[in-house]
């Protein structure tokens, strides 16, 4: 398996340097004519700037506006951060060692920058507030997933951290409030075929070889709502809230399932109501047992804030 290679260019305000990785083989005679084709947001002006100013780097050193195209080489440049709406929430600190940095998240800050979430994403943060710029994330959480998250304080380690989440050897506990049907039996295990196309924002359970396992458990009830238990044993994309959709039990404040629902960048109201609870293992450079739990509590509907 090839390496990654490390990028030369050290995280700035806490975000990393974006990797492109040149193709086998095209018609491009230089780096700047593949990368105005591959970076159509950016004006071909903008391009040939950063390349004029050593703003491109390959693990060579600056590549030039008159840098030749090489097969499967890679260049490294920091993007312009996009414009975002602060989340208005704060990330709480319940954990921090020389190896391991654990959050509490919450609602609507995403775990680690993608698309138009960059600089209000935990990652980012906790870069800046800790001056770690090393930081990196042992799993994620989806943005509107609130709860326990761990980060890997050194680089070395992060391999070994990863791998618990790879190996399934974490059990994680989430919580959430559905619908209550009395015609939903419970406890239960629920497995499926889960998959999620890129570009396509819901994933879809279809025919075949479960690959997805929760269990499902009833914790209280309140009026036609309750708060359940689930206990995932894989982690596929949007795994917990496709299960419990499949049981006719939608998350409340679930903008894909049943159906998408659009939400204005600045509204903060009404979450998903969907909380990572804790996380346990053993930790694999101590040895020791380490379980880490949410102070935070899964807000019920109210009037002014109905089921989705």
């Amino acid at each position: 398996m090839r390496r990654t290679p490390r990028s030369p260019l050290p995280p700035r305000d806490g975000v990393d340097a974006t990797r492109i990785r040149l193709p086998a083989e095209g018609p491009w005679a230089t780096v700047l004519e593949h990368l105005v084709e591959r970076l159509p947001m950016l004006p071909a002006d903008r391009i040939e700037a950063m390349l004029r100013a050593g703003e491109v780097v390959g693990e060579d050193g600056p590549v030039g506006p008159a840098a030749p195209f090489v097969s499967r080489a890679s260049v490294w440049f920091h993007r312009d951060l996009p414009t975002e709406v602060p989340v208005p929430f704060g990330l709480d600190v319940l954990h921090r060692d020389e190896d391991l940095v654990v959050v509490d998240k919450p609602h609507f800050l995403a775990t680690t920058p993608r698309g138009g979430h960059v600089a209000q994403t935990a990652l980012v943060r906790l870069r800046r507030e800790l001056g770690l710029p090393d930081l990196s994330p042992a799993h994620r959480l989806d943005r509107m997933t609130a709860g326990v998250v761990l980060f890997v304080v050194r680089p070395e380690l992060r391999g070994a951290y990863q791998g618990l989440f790879q190996d399934r050897a974490v059990r994680k506990v989430y919580e959430a409030i559905a619908p209550h049907d009395p015609a939903v039996a419970l406890p239960r295990t629920v497995r499926s075929r889960i998959v999620k196309e890129r570009g396509v924002h819901a994933a879809r359970e279809l025919p075949g070889e479960p690959n997805s396992e929760t269990r499902v458990e009833l914790l209280e009830r309140r009026g036609g709502l309750a708060r359940y238990r689930l206990l995932p044993r894989t982690g596929r994309t949007h795994q917990l809230r496709v299960h419990l959709n499949s049981l006719g039990l939608p998350i409340v404040g679930d903008e894909l399932y049943p159906v998408i629902a659009h939400r204005a960048p600045d509204d903060f109201t009404d979450p998903l109501r969907l909380l990572a609870r804790s996380l346990e293992f053993t930790d694999p450079v101590s040895g020791r047992p380490r379980r880490f739990d949410s102070a935070r509590a899964l807000e019920w509907p109210s009037e002014a804030h109905p089921i989705r």
